[in-house]
C-alpha cells in the first residue's frame, strides 16, 4: 500500500515535471511558415523606414521597378505562397505534404537571397535574410524527418491482432 505524500512534496515535484506533448509534424510545419510569412512581412514594412524609399514609392519605383498591376501581382503571388503552405501543412496527406514542403521551402532559399541582392542596408538585410533561412532550414529538417509508420505487414503479426484488423477495415 502506498503512503499519501504530503501536499509539499506533490506540489514541489509537480513544479519540477512539465509536461512535454508530441506536437504533430503538419502543426510544426504549419507553424514555421506562419513564423517565415510574418519575417518576410515584416522585413519589407520595417524597409518603408529607409530614407527615400517611400518618396521613390510615390514616385512610382519599387527597387528598380516601375509600380504596375503586374509587379503588385507578382508581389501578392510570391507573398501567397508561405500563406498557401500554411494551410496545405496541415490539410495535405503527409507523403504530399513532405514533397511540397520540401519543394517550396528549397525554392525559397535562393528567392530569399535574390532580395537582397544589391541592398546596400547588408545588417539589416543580412539579418533578415538569416533569419528567414533559418526557419527554411527548420521546415526542411521537420519534412525531411517527418516519422514514419510501421508497415502493415509487421503490425499484423502483433499479439494483438484483433485491434490490426479493426484498423485496417476503418
Amino acid at each position: 500500500m502506498r503512503t499519501p505524500q504530503s501536499h509539499t512534496a506533490r506540489e514541489k515535484r509537480s513544479h519540477r515535471a512539465l509536461e512535454d506533448l508530441r506536437i504533430p509534424v503538419q502543426a510544426k510545419l504549419a507553424a514555421a511558415w506562419t513564423s517565415f510569412m510574418f519575417l518576410c512581412a515584416y522585413v519589407d514594412i520595417i524597409a518603408f523606414f529607409k530614407p527615400g524609399v517611400i518618396v521613390d514609392i510615390l514616385a512610382g519605383k519599387v527597387f528598380e521597378f516601375d509600380v504596375s498591376q503586374t509587379l503588385l501581382t507578382t508581389f501578392l503571388a510570391l507573398m501567397a505562397i508561405p500563406i498557401f503552405m500554411v494551410v496545405l501543412s496541415m490539410t495535405l496527406p503527409a507523403r504530399a505534404n513532405r514533397i511540397t514542403n520540401l519543394i517550396v521551402a528549397s525554392v525559397q532559399v535562393p528567392y530569399t537571397a535574390f532580395n537582397m541582392a544589391g541592398e546596400s542596408w547588408t545588417y539589416f538585410y543580412g539579418l533578415g535574410f538569416a533569419l528567414e533561412v533559418i526557419i527554411l532550414a527548420l521546415i526542411l529538417r521537420y519534412a525531411w524527418t517527418w516519422p514514419r509508420t510501421a508497415p502493415l505487414a509487421t503490425m499484423a503479426t502483433s499479439p494483438d491482432r484483433e485491434t490490426v484488423r479493426a484498423q485496417q477495415q476503418a
